[in-house]
């Protein structure tokens, strides 16, 4: 049997198999209904952005339930970047991409959705880039927020930063760790093998919202989170 450690370390460092399908997709009813519910008049664009080496068929599962309840393609952004760089370069592109689709599609604001170390360079984002001025809603599924103890066997600059007590964490944590007026919310698991303590995800004056016994990666395909942060985003 492979020790706890080194299991953790093995979903750190490799992309998960994710499984499409485990959850039974909603009826008609629950489709329509949902449908009702969901304004097109305001709602705001989504942008996904993945974790450490993931990309973005990471979302295939939570954007296809989007669609299910109304979302269009052109409401949706899946995007992909190199995760191996520091979290603050990717907050650079972050602020382009979201620049981008702001430009494409009208909308004052949009919604970040993130999972793992997504959540570090979108906060980054908000936080010293100026992004809390166009982010309406964002969520941290998974976040290393305060950083994780299977970082500590990674060398990549990324992962360096996502160890408890980086310089880059210390900076970003620093004073407010939810500024300006977003509205941060973020997804924990006391069953998450890769971030450890597992409430280190939790922010101060984020909602911080405890999920049942799931994996880290199963936050991104879990029915119940997903019907969470459907609602979060679109309030």
């Amino acid at each position: 049997m492979i020790p706890k450690r080194l299991r953790s370390l093995y979903l750190l460092l490799a992309p998960a198999l994710l499984v499409v399908g485990c959850e039974p997709a909603p009826t008609r009813s629950d489709a329509g209904s949902a449908r009702l519910a969901v304004s097109t008049a305001t709602r705001h664009p989504i942008l996904f952005v993945h974790g450490w080496q993931g990309d973005s068929t990471n979302w295939k599962t939570m954007i296809g339930r989007f669609k299910t309840d109304g979302w269009t393609d052109k409401e949706l952004y899946n995007w992909k970047y190199n995760s191996d760089q520091s979290n603050a370069t990717t907050a650079e592109q972050v602020r382009t991409k979201i620049n981008e689709i702001l430009a494409a599609t009208g909308a004052s604001k949009v919604d970040v959705i993130t999972h793992s170390m997504g959540g570090l360079s979108t906060r980054y984002y908000a936080k010293k880039l100026g992004g809390d001025q166009k982010i309406d809603a964002w969520v941290s599924l998974g976040g290393p927020n305060h950083g994780t103890t299977t970082a500590n066997a990674c060398t990549t600059t990324s992962c360096v930063e996502m160890r408890i007590g980086s310089t880059f964490l210390t900076d970003l944590n620093s004073g407010d760790e939810t500024p300006g007026t977003p509205r941060y919310g973020t997804w924990w698991s006391p069953c998450d093998e890769v971030i450890d303590p597992d409430d280190s995800v939790l922010l101060s004056g984020a909602t911080n919202t405890r999920t049942t016994c799931i994996t880290h990666n199963r936050l991104l395909e879990d029915a119940g989170v997903y019907k969470q942060v459907r609602d979060w985003v679109h309030r």
